[in-house]
């Protein structure tokens, strides 16, 4: 008997098996659907779904957001991580409300936007309009790459370039997004990175990585260089129940994001209280901080933008996560004490 296609298989799975109640899927608009692309970019649905609503609460339209501040936005986004999205997400959307005014929905237009690339592209232009385009996410490369035995380092040139023509090879001449929706469900809950369930895989009859008892193999590692370890002393100034803030660069980790002031650790100020310090794990490196307390309004010369924030505000500031967590700590011993927090010891 012969096998179906490929497509057919992902497309008859996904409308019985597939996710079909997730918030951007009640809609053809491009701009919401934009919105849930980029911020599923290497990101968890279950993570994603209450930012989501809350930004499309808040920027109902791409007029909306493309009207809104960068803090406003960053402060939305704070805690979902890889800040160069709301970054993108923000000029984009000035980009639009300047050239056209209407979110695009064609593959050719939405690629030219900034934090757009050709697979997210796609996957706007098939939910929005039909388009028939291949995408390339990550799990989507895990799904190909297993059932055409495509081996290497999947973020190799060769070996994206192979995976592309594998992608476009398979695409059905209907039901684009039933496909497309399918290919990223099976990769999300199926075609799992360790333990897949190849056992309730709709594709699992040809695949390549099964037969071949390759599944552990597929898709290549890429060679990751051994992760830096970083040290940086945070300055937690707080007064009258506000807090001293410093606007970050617009580039780096977590750019346009306000935070604590930083410094060596052989430059904190003297009479600083050492607080707990704590770690926060980057994708290239390991970041070691030791937030120190200060008494009072001191003033930091820093040449940069400078914010006493009520602490009573920190939750929608547009703040790192750690920080914010760090704060919040800080914010409860002061309520509790009638002071600013104590730590472990002091510099003298």
């Amino acid at each position: 008997m012969a096998t179906s296609p490929f497509s057919s298989r992902i497309t008859r799975w996904q409308s019985r098996h597939g996710r079909h109640d997730l918030p951007w899927q009640r809609t053809r608009d491009p701009y919401r659907i934009w919105i849930s692309e980029i911020m599923l970019q290497q990101t968890q649905v279950s993570t994603v779904i209450p930012y989501f609503e809350r930004f499309i609460a808040r920027f109902p339209d791409v007029r909306a957001l493309a009207a809104a501040s960068d803090d406003e936005v960053m402060g939305l986004w704070s805690g979902l991580g890889y800040y160069a999205r709301a970054r993108n997400l923000l000029a984009a959307a000035r980009q639009v409300a300047e050239d056209r005014g209407d979110f695009p929905a064609t593959f050719e237009a939405l690629v030219e936007l900034p934090g757009v690339g050709r697979s997210t592209a796609a996957a706007i232009a098939a939910f929005a309009s039909g388009e028939r385009r291949a995408i390339l996410d990550g799990n989507v490369r895990r799904v190909l790459a297993r059932h055409a035995g495509v081996a290497g380092d999947p973020s190799n040139g060769k070996v994206i370039g192979k995976l592309w023509e594998v992608a476009e090879s398979r695409l059905p001449a209907r039901s684009i997004e039933s496909y497309t929706q399918g290919l990223m469900d099976l990769g999300a809950t199926v075609c799992a990175v360790r333990e897949p369930a190849c056992a309730s895989c709709p594709v699992a009859v040809d695949c390549v990585a099964r037969l071949e008892d390759r599944v552990r193999e597929l898709p290549g590692r890429k060679r990751r260089a051994k992760a830096e370890t970083r040290r940086v002393a945070m300055l937690v100034a707080i007064d009258r129940g506000e807090v001293l803030l410093e606007k970050r660069p617009p580039n780096g980790i977590w750019g346009g994001l306000w935070s604590l002031p930083e410094c060596e650790d052989g430059d904190v100020p003297k009479g600083a209280e050492r607080l707990e310090p704590f770690t926060h794990a980057f994708t290239h490196f390991t970041l070691h901080v030791t937030p120190w307390r200060l008494e009072g309004r001191r003033a930091l010369d820093r040449g940069a933008r400078l914010l006493w924030l009520p602490l009573t505000e920190i939750e929608g500031a547009a703040l790192p996560s750690p920080v914010k967590k760090l704060l919040r700590r800080s914010a409860s011993a002061a309520s509790g004490s009638g002071a600013g927090p104590r730590g472990a010891s002091k510099r003298r």
